[in-house]
């Protein structure tokens, strides 16, 4: 909006007043601190939270004679959409939203631009009605925009390259063409990158076959086929990736990786590229890193109640271990990064081992391994000693060396968090013995050791239905001893699991969530969150360590001692309606109860 005039900003304030969302003495005690900081009323009713930027639109319009839709939470069709490019939705913050009575809605951040609205109806070439409609609830809408793969450029590209020339066979180096910033190809890699930024991929796959290039995307943990290109186009998009992540294009015999970055919108996204030789060419798988779309909050990614605290318990030591397992992408270094968050402080020294450093953070030592150079984890580690740290996170422990250092680290004062790849928590301990660790080192030095798993949450676009009778069996027989009896203890089971609302034991039928299919939530799924399982080492498991027990052994000692399952703590989200009880089963395997 522009600048308000006086009328338009009284009738703000009367509004706001009027119908309640402000008192007056609210409203005065906003008018003298605007005073006092030089600043507009309006910004300082927004930004020190007095009222919503919905509300502020939402009466402006008003005083503007403008009608005003709210589009915060909205979900608008892809058809209605295409109506207006994407590039020009947003440089006028204007965004369609249908038809009605043969004019096409469109709201917009600046309403009353009457250039910009003459404008977009020329662009469109149909007359439209325009709404007022805030930046929140523009952007919410922008972020809808689809990405359309459309490879007919590539194809062309093909065409000129390939086999359409005297049936020849394209030929390798294609480094001149690749450089070229509009070239096709360049074109087709940036297309590809900004589909999976939009959709929340987590990794591009780009796999050659016999006859073509299929490119792939995993979205919430699932891989997704987006297109296939020609064959002859590999070389050049592969050169492509090389050049950007400044890799070697005439080495096609041995993998490398590395890395860069793109922007999309107003976020940075880090790059890793990983590029292998494979039977049918090379193959690259390009993650995707979005800081922004990363909470590190142990709460806000799914740590509860008992699980909570055990993990809470064993980084409050000022030495000793704290280890998390599960498999590659199930969120460890997420969670060691949240760990960091956690114990971070201006009067300790944090220095971590990483391979790769996935999440810059401010105030801590972050250290790339490199083992061309002889920097592995055991190196690096033994250099970490002499720079007087108190807390050290190692990326992951690979073997007895790296294990024996952590281990030693952890004896001599350090508090040491690092991560393992097994089926669970309890797999944790058997492992460092299989790797040649003394029992006695781990029983002293371990403090707590966590399991996890990712799972894809329901969307917010859902609906309830009553669980099928194999659904509440498997709910009786897995968390059945975890929910209240009586309606007066669901509180106490709120505080003791940390989950809102659990439904009461022996019913016939619980009432779940199921998400609904949709373009933004495919699956009837939106984002991901973890499945935790965690204990402390007591001096019961003390014991079975020094004994060599089994991980089942220990895992048993455990539960009894008060540990929530990964499978229980999945199924008590699925009761809470956060997930489904499929998309458990799917994760988190009956060996993991």
């Amino acid at each position: 909006m522009s600048v308000l005039s006086e009328d338009t900003q009284q009738y703000v304030q009367d509004s706001l007043v009027n119908d309640g969302v402000l008192t007056a003495d609210k409203l005065e005690e906003a008018k003298q601190k605007a005073q006092s900081e030089r600043r507009p009323l309006i910004s300082t009713l927004v930004k020190g939270g007095y009222v919503s930027n919905e509300h502020i639109t939402k009466y402006i319009a008003h005083a503007n004679s403008l009608p005003y839709v709210n589009l915060k939470d909205a979900y608008i069709e892809q058809s209605a959409l295409e109506l207006l490019p994407k590039d020009i939705a947003e440089h006028y913050m204007a965004v369609p939203l249908g038809e009605i009575d043969g004019k096409i809605i469109i709201a917009m951040l600046d309403a009353d631009n009457v250039q910009a609205v003459d404008f977009l109806e020329n662009k469109i070439g149909r007359p439209i009605k325009v709404y007022a409609a805030s930046e929140e609830g523009i952007k919410n809408v922008l972020k809808q925009y689809k990405i359309k793969i459309d490879d007919s450029a590539v194809e062309q590209y093909a065409g000129e390259q390939g086999e359409g020339k005297a049936g020849q066979k394209t030929e390798e180096d294609h480094s001149i063409k690749t450089i070229v910033q509009d070239s096709p190809i360049s074109k087709a890699l940036n297309t590809i990158l900004e589909y999976a930024a939009t959709n929340r991929a987590s990794d591009i796959h780009m796999e050659p076959t016999e006859k073509e290039l299929r490119i792939r995307c995993r979205i919430d943990g699932v891989l997704r086929e987006i297109m296939k290109l020609p064959k002859s186009t590999e070389p050049a998009l592969v050169s492509r990736v090389k050049i950007l992540a400044n890799l070697k294009i005439d080495e096609h015999r041995v993998p490398q990786d590395g890395e860069f970055s793109i922007k999309e919108g107003d976020k940075k996204i880090d790059l890793r590229i990983a590029i292998s030789p494979v039977v049918w060419g090379e193959q690259v798988v390009i993650r995707l890193l979005d800081k922004s779309s990363t909470k590190l909050v142990l709460e806000e990614m799914g740590y509860k109640g008992r699980t909570l605290r055990a993990v809470r318990k064993g980084i409050a030591n000022t030495s000793g271990m704290v280890l998390t397992s599960g498999p590659t992408g199930s969120g460890k270094s997420t969670s060691l990064y949240a760990l960091l968050q956690e114990v971070k402080s201006d009067t300790i020294n944090i220095i971590t081992m990483e391979d790769p450093v996935e999440y810059k953070m401010e105030g801590i030592n972050q250290i790339q391994v490199n083992p061309d150079v002889g920097l592995t984890f055991a190196t690096g580690l033994r250099s970490i000693l002499r720079q007087d740290p108190d807390v050290i996170m190692v990326g992951e422990i690979r073997d007895k060396d790296t294990a024996e250092l952590a281990i030693q680290a952890a004896l001599t004062g350090h508090l040491v968090f690092s991560t393992l790849h097994t089926n669970s928590a309890a797999g944790i301990l058997p492992r460092l013995l299989d790797m040649g660790v003394e029992p006695f080192l781990i029983a002293s030095t371990i403090r707590t050791v966590i399991g996890q798993r990712l799972v894809r949450k329901v969307a917010t676009d859902n609906e309830e239905y009553k669980s099928t009778a194999v659904e509440t069996e498997a709910i009786k027989k897995v968390i059945g001893r975890l929910l209240p009896t009586a309606a007066k203890d669901v509180e106490a089971y709120h505080t003791e699991l940390g989950y809102n609302d659990l439904p009461l034991q022996g019913q016939n039928a619980y009432t779940l969530v199921r998400g609904i299919d949709s373009p933004h939530a495919p699956g009837g799924f939106e984002g991901r969150m973890g499945i935790y399982e965690a204990f402390e080492v007591s001096p019961a498991i003390q014991e079975l360590i020094l004994k060599r027990a089994t991980s089942n052994q220990i895992e048993e000692v455990a539960r009894k001692e008060g540990m929530i399952s990964m499978r229980e703590d999945g199924y008590l989200k699925a009761v809470s309606k956060q997930t489904t009880i499929q998309e458990i089963n799917r994760v988190a395997s009956e060996d993991l109860a």
